[in-house]
């Protein structure tokens, strides 16, 4: 009996067909790459770790050095593998720090794929939960290090040191992320700031002499543990940011 008959509702002129394609054989080097990325991922090779010599890799896996050499190649750009050189070298499973993501933001931007005011929305949208969870954890020694950072950030504006002034003001909001203590919170912050850095060195800052009162009225509410008002007063700023380079039409 035919399917059509085995469901008497659906036609054959309805009948959605499965689309198939040639099978496929993975590549040798696709294959080692992807055994590493299991070991890792069952962790039995962690952070550090370093990977027998090249020679005797090649020969437990059974493949050449130049394949082996090429699955190397495309781990390290994934940021799973490092390569050193020297009597201590060899191939060391990679340390995570997230740079990896910020590269890929930072590319997907070049390329058109991230318009600067989807990143700055992206920001407003994810700055009241890292305000939230530092508000929480910050300690004392925390939030003087943030007044710092606004002092510095001012004494570079009454200079004229434009660059080093918005590259603090940036990085005020990294460590908010820090504080949080949340490592995919922290790779995005330090991806939208590389990305709005890259962004501003292109396009120009603009005047904003209310930045650093805003800064201060945040500060008073952080020190004082009151997220909520912290959260109200930085999207505020943001949002004065947001209409300062892309005013409403």
């Amino acid at each position: 009996m035919s399917e059509e008959q085995d469901n008497p509702r659906v036609s054959p002129e309805t009948l959605v067909r499965p689309a198939f394609r040639p099978v496929q054989v993975r590549r040798a080097a696709d294959e080692i790459a992807n055994q590493i990325r299991e070991e890792i991922t069952g962790g039995r090779l962690t952070p550090g770790s370093r990977l027998p010599a090249e020679r005797q890799l090649a020969a437990e896996l059974g493949v050449s050095r130049n394949t082996l050499r090429e699955a190397v190649r495309s781990l390290e750009q994934a940021g799973l593998v490092e390569t050193k050189k020297g009597a201590q070298g060899g191939i060391f499973i990679a340390r995570a720090d997230g740079s990896v993501v910020v590269e890929g933001l930072l590319d997907l931007y070049r390329l058109g794929g991230i318009t600067p005011r989807q990143l700055i929305q992206a920001h407003i949208a994810i700055e009241p939960a890292i305000v939230r969870e530092a508000c929480r954890l910050a300690t004392e020694d925390d939030i003087a290090r943030l007044n710092r950072n606004i002092d510095a950030a001012e004494e570079a504006t009454a200079a004229g040191e434009f660059e080093k002034r918005f590259t603090l003001n940036h990085e005020f909001h990294r460590m908010l992320a820090r504080m949080g203590g949340n490592p995919i919170m922290v790779v995005l912050v330090d991806g939208m700031m590389a990305l709005l850095v890259e962004f501003i060195l292109r396009i120009g800052t603009y005047e904003n002499d209310e930045i650093f009162a805003s800064r201060r009225r945040f500060m008073a509410h952080f020190a004082r543990g009151d997220a909520t008002a912290a959260e109200r007063e930085m999207a505020a700023s943001l949002e004065q940011f947001l209409e300062s380079y892309f005013p409403p039409e």
